[in-house]
């Protein structure tokens, strides 16, 4: 077993696991090449899937859920990784990087900032008005309220609003807190994702995803 898994709690070594479970599902290999030195916890695991089974019981929405991540061997590109650091937008916007950050988000036992992101997504995204006061409510409890089982850390500011908009709730009810925490990922979880080893093993072992097409010599002339 690996340095400092001995030291773990019970609780912190299932999770452990269960990340090294889904790493080798998705990116095919698994807590035996961990602990063997051939790969790296940073790169471990997206628990998109993970997320989704948690949110779907709070959402019923059976086809919400964050961008598949059975990715096999399609792998991202050199070039798509390097895209993640120009903006926290492009991370969240493509589907890897989506599965990436939220495995890095998981190592540090944050993965709560980015399911209530998306839970708020979905949420304003919701067609029939007649739907959210329920869902609003799944959410609140889910995320804000005092006895929240995946409390997000937003100012009390902030909790005061999102809890009055619960009286009438609108699309934009949780618009500010959905704010202060893409702006508390963009701000302290996206720059330690681009320092930490996930990202850079991700670019280490990422291909281009095309060929450079060598020019042809020019003739000699007679």
């Amino acid at each position: 077993m690996c340095k400092g898994l001995a030291s773990l709690s019970t609780c912190c070594l299932e999770r452990y696991r269960k990340i090294h479970a889904y790493m080798a599902d998705v990116w095919g290999f698994g807590l035996q090449d961990m602990e063997e030195g051939t790969a790296t916890l940073s790169l471990c695991v997206c628990v998109a899937k993970e997320l989704k089974a948690r949110l779907g019981s709070i959402l019923q929405k059976p086809n919400w859920n964050l961008p598949s991540c059975k990715i096999g061997k399609h792998r991202p590109t050199l070039e798509e990784c390097l895209r993640w650091k120009e903006s926290f937008e492009k991370l969240l916007s493509s589907k890897y990087g989506l599965c990436a950050f939220t495995a890095f988000l998981v190592s540090e036992f944050s993965e709560e900032n980015i399911a209530f992101y998306f839970a708020c997504e979905d949420y304003r995204n919701t067609k029939s008005l007649a739907k959210l006061p329920a869902k609003a409510q799944k959410i609140y409890d889910e995320f804000i309220g005092s006895e929240a089982p995946r409390e997000i850390n937003i100012d009390h500011e902030t909790r005061d609003i999102t809890k009055a908009n619960m009286l009438a709730p609108s699309p934009a009810s949780f618009d500010l807190a959905q704010h202060k925490i893409y702006m508390l990922m963009a701000k302290d979880c996206y720059p330690r994702f681009l320092r930490s080893p996930a990202y850079q093993d991700l670019v280490s072992q990422a291909k281009p995803g095309s060929k450079i097409t060598r020019q042809p010599w020019p003739e000699k002339k007679v």
